[in-house]
């Protein structure tokens, strides 16, 4: 079986590789392709790699072409996806496949489908050039739409899809949607679609109107930070599918996404959404950075969204490199078997920063504390088992060891409070015959 063939749980929530387990860890580089060279893509792509990441997210054409040409065939425009262009694209998905990581590519932003570029006159052609180009690399996983509303064009992202998943069925596909919106909400029954994306977006709770260009026209239920309510949604189809949060809100970005005079969201803000996300069900977590996803260099006249730093500055983050944490301790556990379990709560529960979100198998039960309020977990179902209890730090990792338990029924515990912005933390509790290291 080739090492890079992804495929779906049996219970529908979760991805597998090799019959194995595989927790998604991505992260977020829109233009990889436009903005590096071959030497700078090994460096961002190895440092990605050995900080725990598995998945690249980036868009294979993002900027507008300058001209249509070729009958159509804007994916050959001379001036902007020339056949160097492409080549360099081939290049950096093999370093990637050497460097055991699977790419998310999206074919286009979503924005070439919404202004009329890409259409179903030219769709059809475009994925089969796709499909051709990239039949034989299996590190491929297909992101149709980039940042886009579903029925901003759902005939053209029906046809690239469908072209696509008929030429390379073995490759995973999916739809990476508008902010605040879920690719459930359009494709959720389409038989191409084999998992669902959401963007939970970059606002605060108070920021649902903004009247800024992207603000929603449509009613969709809105979450604002509470993004683990999208995979709670999702997992209420009658089909399951795997979900998980594509694009949170990025380290380093103003809240809000646009004025650069708010607050920017820190490394505690992007644990938050990972860890509330990952508690909930989701199959894995897409991590952001707003320096890194435009490769901003500060020679440049201007980058976007109050950009405050260099991308190869950004690299080393403190959200960046924590996020390998939450992978670790996921991978630590049958968490494909694992389910959230909010109910094991006998108080403690409350909303918002003080959410508890827990998440439990048959042997472990793990609760993230955001705000270190006390709360009071219910362990009847385990009082047969001996259990170890520890607090991990989604910092640093460590885990610190506080008792073990057993013939108990219950238990008070109050996270200990740390100096610092912030003092989130994770109770582990895992039987004593599990051997798991820590």
């Amino acid at each position: 079986m080739n090492e890079f063939l992804l495929s779906i749980s049996e219970n529908g929530k979760y991805f597998m590789k090799d019959n194995n387990p595989f927790f998604w860890l991505g992260d977020t580089a829109w233009l990889l392709f436009r903005k590096c060279s071959r030497e700078e893509a090994w460096q961002y792509l190895r440092n990605r790699k050995e900080l725990g990441y598995n998945v690249i997210q980036v868009s294979l054409m993002h900027a507008h072409p300058k001209a249509v040409t070729d009958g159509g065939a804007f994916y050959k425009d001379e001036d902007l996806y020339s056949d160097e262009y492409w080549k360099l694209c081939d290049d950096i998905i093999e370093m990637a496949e050497e460097l055991g990581l699977f790419m998310g590519l999206l074919p286009a932003w979503g924005s070439f489908v919404k202004n009329g570029v890409i259409t179903t006159e030219n769709a059809s052609a475009y994925a089969m050039y796709l499909a051709d180009r990239y039949r034989n690399r299996k590190n491929i996983i297909w992101i149709i739409g980039g940042d886009v509303r579903g029925d901003a064009g759902m005939d053209t992202f029906r046809l690239l899809a469908t072209t696509l998943k008929n030429e390379n069925p073995d490759r995973l596909m999916t739809f990476h949607p508008f902010g605040r919106t879920a690719s459930s909400l359009w494709f959720h029954e389409d038989p191409w679609l084999d998992f669902n994306l959401f963007q939970s977006g970059h606002r605060r709770y108070d920021q649902r109107t903004l009247d800024e260009w992207d603000d929603n026209t449509s009613t969709e239920e809105y979450f604002g930070e509470d993004n683990w309510r999208y995979v709670e949604r999702d997992h209420e189809n009658a089909v399951s599918k795997p979900t998980l949060d594509a694009e949170p809100s990025y380290e380093g970005i103003p809240q809000g996404l646009h004025n650069g005079k708010e607050p920017y969201w820190e490394a505690w803000d992007v644990r938050r959404y990972a860890y509330w996300s990952v508690f909930q069900g989701a199959a894995g977590h897409t991590y952001g950075s707003n320096s890194v996803m435009q490769f901003f260099r500060s020679a440049e006249l201007k980058g976007a969204f109050a950009v405050r730093e260099d991308w190869q500055e950004a690299l080393h983050s403190e959200g960046a490199g924590q996020m390998q944490h939450l992978k670790d301790l996921m991978c630590s556990v049958d968490f494909i078997h694992g389910r959230p379990r909010e109910d094991l709560l006998l108080f403690g529960q409350r909303e918002r920063y003080h959410r508890i979100s827990v998440f439990a198998g048959e042997d472990y039960i793990l609760c993230y504390v955001y705000s270190g309020d006390s709360f009071a977990l219910d362990l009847s179902e385990y009082k047969d088992k001996k259990m170890d209890l520890y607090w991990m730090s989604p910092q640093s990792g460590a885990y610190s060891y506080i008792m073990s338990v057993s013939n108990q029924e219950s238990i008070k515990l109050r996270p200990t409070r740390r100096m610092g912005d912030s003092c989130d933390c994770v109770l582990v509790c895992r039987t004593s015959i599990q051997g798991k290291k820590v």
